[in-house]
């Protein structure tokens, strides 16, 4: 009898090893490597670009996604090489290596890191003060505390940064313990709004037009179904391209953000779905062709990516510590690959209410501005930022929103996962950014944004 069971246990343990094998052969590999390249590149910004604990990022942002396996998981940040490495077991290895002035990048095996050499870039100087501003409203006061409480500690908001600016002014502003003014957080989606400001550069100096067919090299071969698909039709996400973040972990966006070498060349491979121009879906591959453009123009690398967005973009704003990041071969991850403040990031959206226009200088082209919140198909999206309408429920969009109804119209804004949001509200001459690293996060900014706007409307005339 007790052979008999042994058999049986050791005859179950063989069928699990076996299974376990064969789903490691399958999709277990590139589940794991998603996994472990997530946690290494998110470990080597917190450290390296964001300067703060990446103990606690593990904890807020990675070990929650993670669930089951988080207790397999072995993680390492090397101050000395500046470099974060993950593991689950010893297995499945993935490192980041941070680059100045270019932030990290995620490493496919143990070959070289392409070189950034020379490229030390010039600090920003920021039109902020160096202190924190506190509102002298009592209510925008109360609004923003209320947005940093954690009323359900199951579903933790962690918020890290709210800043308001009103009429162009910094009227209120707080921070996370542990962040501050200076803090560059992962934006995550708001890097396409971003991206729509570089294409519109572009546009302005002449070296794009929103009509013409996108300047994609393996696009251009004769027959090929892409050919028509437009600069226009990428930036609206209806370029026919398919929704790109589907159920499950492994999907076309994680595996090119985080098992290909060169994203480019895996967007611009994909199938379409549809016609270019008849359907919507949401689309970081197109935002990816869109950053290949940039770095295209820019002269090919990431060196000169990154000094093009710092000369013609963050400089002139005072985006002080914002980043957009390449992938090896030199393309923009302008789909979610960026860093900056909640201050950077207010001094953004300043310039779309703005209409373009910073200190008297026009970086986005005339008519840019009312082009990127005009609305695409029947969808509450423009491009490269959502509308403030319930857009169509037969469009798929991984978590998708429907508009804020307790704010004006007018209202548009950027969005990014885990709760990063850039209100702009022009009848209210009303900018707000919240950032934080947020799994669960709710609609609480569109709350924050009117409870502002009240107290606003209640202060006494001057």
């Amino acid at each position: 009898m007790i052979m008999r069971i042994l058999k049986t246990i050791l005859g179950l343990v063989l069928l699990v090893v076996l299974a376990g094998t064969a789903w490691l052969g399958t999709a277990g590999r590139p589940l794991l490597l998603i996994a472990t390249g997530s946690t290494s590149q998110g470990l080597c910004d917190a450290a390296f670009v964001s300067h703060v604990d990446p103990d606690r990022v593990f904890r807020e942002q990675h070990a929650p996604m993670l669930r089951g396996i988080a207790w397999a998981f072995r993680w390492h940040v090397d101050r000395t090489r500046r470099e974060a490495r993950a593991s689950v077991l010893g297995a499945f290895g993935a490192r980041a290596v941070f680059r100045p002035g270019l932030g990290c990048l995620l490493v496919h095996g143990d070959g070289p890191v392409p070189e950034a050499a020379g490229f030390e870039p010039s600090p920003i100087a920021s039109p902020y003060p160096d202190h924190v501003v506190a509102s002298d409203d009592a209510a925008i006061r109360a609004a923003i505390e209320r947005a940093f409480a954690e009323p359900d500690p199951v579903h933790p908001r962690n918020t890290k940064a709210v800043v308001v600016l009103h009429d162009g002014r910094l009227v209120a502003e707080r921070y996370a313990p542990g962040y501050g003014p200076d803090t560059p957080i992962w934006a995550h989606s708001l890097t396409k709004s971003l991206t729509n400001a570089l294409i519109g550069i572009l546009v302005r100096e002449g070296k794009l037009r929103p009509d013409q067919p996108a300047p994609i090299p393996a696009w251009r071969r004769v027959g090929d179904p892409h050919g028509g698909v437009t600069v226009d039709q990428l930036l609206r996400m209806d370029s026919g391209l398919p929704f790109d973040e589907t159920d499950g972990v492994v999907n076309p966006l994680t595996r090119m953000v985080f098992l290909q070498r060169d994203m480019a060349a895996y967007a611009a491979g994909t199938p379409l779905a549809h016609p270019p121009g008849t359907h919507w879906a949401y689309g970081n591959l197109d935002y990816v062709l869109l950053g290949r453009m940039v770095s295209d123009a820019a002269g090919g690398s990431a060196v000169d990516a990154e000094r093009f967005a710092r000369r013609e973009l963050f400089a002139p704003l005072g985006m002080a510590h914002t980043v957009i990041q390449a992938d090896a071969t030199g393309t923009l991850v302008g789909s979610g690959g960026s860093y900056g403040t909640a201050r950077d990031f207010a001094r953004f959206g300043q310039l779309y209410l703005d209409d373009g226009v910073v200190d008297g200088r026009r970086i986005l082209p005339a008519d840019w501005v009312a082009y990127s919140h005009s609305q695409t198909l029947d969808t509450g999206y423009g491009a490269g930022f959502w509308l403030n309408i319930k857009h169509d429920t037969r469009v798929p969009v991984w978590n998708a929103p429907w508009g804020m109804p307790q704010l004006p119209k007018d209202m548009y804004y950027a969005r990014g996962a885990f709760g990063q949001y850039v209100v702009i509200v022009p009848s209210e001459k009303l900018v707000v950014v919240r950032m934080g690293i947020s799994l669960d996060y709710g609609d609480h900014t569109g709350d924050l944004v009117a409870t502002i706007i009240q107290a606003l409307h209640a202060r006494p005339s001057p």
